[in-house]
This record gives structure tokens, sequence and C-alpha cells, in this order.
């Protein structure tokens, strides 16, 4: 049973859905209650914007609990404050000026070597976390799982707003983080010491500052002895994020054991083939089609029923198959969270859509 943890970013925002930049107040009135503890909540790039991380955990239930746990914290810290956590990819509504760059040395120094790129940066994801002590191994993992980012992505849309207008993709955030200079799926490595050597040639390059700058959509953590999946959207529900890190455990897990009885992995994706699958994906999320291992299109309801068949023996060992299955089938029976913001906005306009995004936050 591989260990996996979960990070979420969250917007803060007033009543009219304006990022709201008051994160060390509700920062420290998160942890001065029972439900957060030291280190579980986190300040991020902007002050509207604040993480929290799981614990390491080796149960899904424990995952959704912590999720449950840490959001309920955060809502209940944002009130005192007359603010609210939004569970969104990207801030539907901003305001007239530049939310403020948290006051930490890294966080001023890129504001000064790209400044817009940093006051777009209201974009919040999720990262899931899983275990893996050799790293030779979860090199190994990353070459195996990068064909499948694409996917992860499509089934975790949910930043279809921004600027107040539709901005005709399913996760807009994909797009704004993909500007920065090292972004998107990962390229194919020959081993541990070609991951390396190629780290350092970034650094020494120039262009980014540490290896905190490589924001592929998988790579290996530098503080953890893991693998990071990196391409999802935050979620609207805690229960749609416990499916995704039961689809990432399961799809490493998988990987793990093909490596380990030496399955041939299937050729490796051209990196223009994956880069215009994982736009695609951002474009659409599961209402076109996405593309296959061999970089071929099918429906993407085809191409999540081949990723659950891959990952079912594993799934099934783990006793996650029956609760990542039912929210996998839910979740092609009502769509992405991106759709369910646009029903919200046709139903009811910005009102409903904002009641969507915050009410959905401490709650599954």
């Amino acid at each position: 049973m591989l260990t996996v943890g979960v990070e979420e970013e969250y917007l803060l925002v007033g009543p009219a859905g304006i990022p709201a930049p008051l994160v060390e107040e509700v920062r420290g009135t998160a942890g001065i209650g029972l439900l957060a503890e030291e280190g579980e909540v986190q300040e991020e790039l902007l002050q509207a914007q604040i993480e929290v991380a799981t614990p390491v955990c080796r149960r899904l239930d424990e995952v959704g609990g912590h999720l449950l746990r840490l959001r309920h914290a955060l809502a209940s810290a944002a009130e005192v404050h007359g603010c609210r956590i939004a569970a969104t990819g990207a801030a539907p509504v901003r305001g007239t000026s530049a939310v403020p760059v948290t006051r930490k040395p890294r966080y001023l120094r890129m504001q000064g070597e790209a400044r817009q790129l940093v006051d777009e940066q209201l974009i919040c994801g999720m990262h899931v976390h899983v275990g893996i002590p050799d790293a030779d191994t979860r090199v190994a993992v990353l070459n195996r799982i990068r064909p499948w980012l694409p996917t992860l992505l499509a089934v975790s849309a949910n930043s279809p707003f921004w600027d107040s207008r539709d901005t005709g993709f399913a996760s807009w955030r994909t797009v704004v983080f993909g500007r920065w200079p090292v972004s998107g799926p990962p390229p194919h490595f020959a081993g541990l010491a070609d991951y390396g050597r190629r780290l350092d040639a970034l650094v020494q390059s120039g262009v980014i500052a540490d290896r905190g700058q490589v924001y592929w959509q998988a790579r290996l953590s530098d503080r953890y002895p893991t693998v990071e999946v990196r391409c999802p959207d935050v979620q609207l529900r805690a229960d749609d994020a416990v499916m995704i890190a039961g689809m990432v455990r399961a799809l490493v897990a998988t990987a793990i054991a093909d490596e380990k009885t030496g399955k041939p992995p299937p050729p490796p994706c051209p990196p223009e083939i994956l880069q215009a699958g994982n736009w695609h994906a951002a474009r659409h999320g599961l209402n076109s089609t996405l593309l296959d291992l061999t970089g071929h299109p099918h429906s993407s309801g085809d191409v999540v029923h081949a990723l659950m068949h891959y990952i079912a023996p594993v799934l099934e060992d783990a006793g996650d198959l029956r609760e990542v299955s039912a929210l996998a089938h839910r979740l092609l029976r009502e769509g992405t969270p991106a759709d369910r913001q646009r029903r919200a906005l046709a139903e009811g306009g910005l009102p409903i859509l904002l009641a969507l995004i915050t009410d959905a936050a401490p709650t599954a």
C-alpha cells in the first residue's frame, strides 16, 4: 500500500467574488482552532491564496477525512475575516488592482522577474504525492505515467472562467500556468542521472532560480521521497479530490508493478503530441476526444474507461475499486467541475456560480 498525500490550494474571496488578500489573518485564525495543526495550512504566492496539506495517508478515507477537516477549518477561519474560500482552479472575478505578493524573498524575486505572470497567478491546483523510497523507480514511474497526464487533467478540469468571462477552456489554470518557462508534461528520461543532469542544466541556465521552479505536471519532489502529480485543478468537492488521489496512486502502483515484472512500457509519447493532447484536454475537459497512449483520438469516456481498466487490479487490491469507480461513473454522468460551474452560471448568474465554488468548499 503506497502512501499518499494531497495538497490543495484555494482562493480567498470577498462577498462579490473579488480575491481578498487575507491569507495571514485566515491562516492565523485557522491555526488557533483544534482542526488544523502547524504546517497543515500554508501561504502561497499571492496573499489571496491559501494551501492545505494532508498528513501522509495510507487509505483514501484518511485523505477524504483530512481534506474535509482542513476545508472546514479554513472556511470557519475565513468567515471570521469576512471572506470565503473558493475551490476553483481560476478566479472567475478579478479586482481592479493586483493582489499583493506574499512577502517572502523567493516570491518577491519571482515578481521582479515576471510581474505580469505573478499578478495573474490567481489559480489553484491540487498536488498528489505518492511515496516511493527508491529514486530510480520514481523516474521510471514518471516515464510510465506521463502519457496519462492529459486524461487526469481532463478529469479534474475546474477553471472555465477568468476576468468575468468564459474562457472557452475547461481548465484555464493549465493555460495560465503553462506560461512559465518549465511547465506542462515532463519529458522522457533515460534514468535518474539524466533527470538530475537536466534539472541542473535548467538551473544553471539562469532562466529559473531553483528546482522549485520546475513546474512539470509530474516530477520528483525535492522535499519528500515521492512522485508529485501536479496537473489537476483543485476540486469543487472533497470526494472528487479523493477520486483523483485514488487514480493517481493506483496509476503509480501499476507503473511500479509493470516495472518490476519487466513489462515493456509503451514507446515514449513524442513531446509535441503529449503537449498537444494536454492543450486539448485543458480546452475541452471531457466534452470531446482525448488522446490515447499512442497519440490517437478517442472519445473521452473511452479513454477514462481505459484508464480505469488499467488501474483496476491495483484499486481492487487496495480496497478502493468500488469507491473510485463509483466516483468516476458520477463524473462521466454529471460532467467535470468546469461543466458544473458553467451550468451554475447559466442557471442563476454570478451569484449562483459564487455560491457553488464557495459553498462546495467546506463540504463533500
